[in-house]
């Protein structure tokens, strides 16, 4: 039996304007079979999770070059 799909998820490499994400929009409802297309809205949550990771990051490279 062949797998089915029922949807996509597409991460953006950076956030972009509303009036951008429009033209987006548009491109991907003429892809055949959408039926909907929903952005999702940054929000503070998201401020958040980037400000871990960097924070990881920058104690994980402090680690590397102290161990030296």
């Amino acid at each position: 039996m062949t797998d089915r799909v029922k949807g996509f998820t597409v991460t953006l490499k950076e956030d972009i304007r509303e009036d951008d994400f429009q033209d987006v929009i548009k491109a991907v409802e003429l892809i055949k079979g959408v039926i909907h297309v929903e952005p999702l809205l940054v929000t503070v949550d998201d401020h958040v999770v980037k400000q871990r990771i960097k924070l990881k990051m920058i104690q994980k490279i402090l680690k590397m070059l102290n161990d030296d």
